[in-house]
């Protein structure tokens, strides 16, 4: 949950994460729907994905015990170098590095870094850094301070270098150019129109097969005989959101009952709509139409909530 999400953020999600998926076997059992709705919010649904699967093979290959072995580890879906490592450090106590956002700025500039950290040989360089100072004792405690260290100290825009235990080591002569990233790609801005139906107390669904892959989303119009009714109708409702490196304009219609003959399309009960996993821009406008609130609006948001 962490991964691309705040720690204020994650917490009640958390929370209520725990709550509902005590252990590996409870995230088995349950169905890809249930899995999705449980981490609604939190965005990047891919991860909930790899989460169910990873359970599945816990519970299935492991009886249920999560593997100590980062070899293992890394073979479940979703894992990658960090969070293998992470886990074996501080679920393990084993001695090795991670690298993550704030240890990653603070490596950077402890050795004075001059390669990007965001391409391969910077990634490469920071992670045989955190190798060569990870000790070999209580390794779980330094890395954990290495995290606080860059997170409260050697912050991105003002780093406290007059406050920091390890200014005496550090090689940087400028901290606040470092570390060095490449330039971001431009920002692309797309607009999305979807159509909004509901009937005798339902309302109109459709599943992702793409960014919202196998979330329920209001139907794209222009699929299915869904179009405007005009081209000059105006939308009932507009949303604006970041999504990774687009801006996204939402377009909603509305639009009367269609004839269905698309298998990923489904009537919903209104009375039941929250136990339906919905990626928050479109729930928030089935929300606003649904509760008559001022017909265009525009948002914005942080990309984390998606």
């Amino acid at each position: 949950m962490l991964q691309q999400t705040q720690v204020t953020t994650v917490i009640p999600y958390y929370n209520k994460w725990l709550r509902r998926f005590p252990d590996f076997a409870s995230v088995a059992r349950a169905s890809q729907n249930d899995v999705l709705h449980g981490w609604q919010g939190l965005g990047y649904y891919n991860r909930a994905r790899n989460l169910h699967a990873a359970s599945k093979i816990v519970q299935d290959r492991h009886r249920g015990i999560f593997p100590g072995d980062i070899a293992a580890i890394r073979k479940l879906p979703g894992i990658g170098r960090y969070t293998a490592n992470a886990v074996a450090t501080f679920a393990f106590h084993q001695p090795v590095p991670i690298v993550e956002t704030n240890t990653a700025r603070l490596l950077a500039r402890l050795f004075d870094m001059r390669a990007p950290i965001d391409s391969a040989i910077g990634r490469e360089k920071l992670w045989e850094s955190a190798a060569q100072v990870v000790p070999s004792r209580n390794a779980a405690r330094f890395n954990s301070a290495l995290i606080d260290l860059g997170a409260l100290v050697c912050l991105a825009d003002r780093p406290k270098c007059n406050v920091c235990p390890v200014k005496k080591f550090c090689r940087a002569k400028n901290p606040e150019a470092l570390p060095i990233k490449k330039s971001r790609p431009r920002t692309k801005r797309l607009i999305e129109t979807h159509a909004f139906v509901t009937n005798n107390g339902r309302v109109l669904l459709e599943q992702s097969s793409a960014r919202w892959h196998g979330m329920w989303i209001l139907p794209p119009l222009k699929l299915d005989g869904l179009r405007p009714s005009s081209s000059r109708q105006r939308p009932a409702y507009k949303f604006v959101f970041p999504f990774t490196h687009h801006r996204v304009t939402l377009r909603i219609f509305h639009q009367g009952p269609p004839k269905i003959d698309n298998r990923s399309q489904r009537w919903f009960s209104i009375r039941r709509i929250e136990s339906v996993p919905i990626p928050s821009p479109h729930r928030r406008a089935i929300v606003d139409l649904l509760s008559a609130r001022p017909a265009t609006r525009s948002h914005r948001r942080r990309s984390s909530e998606w």
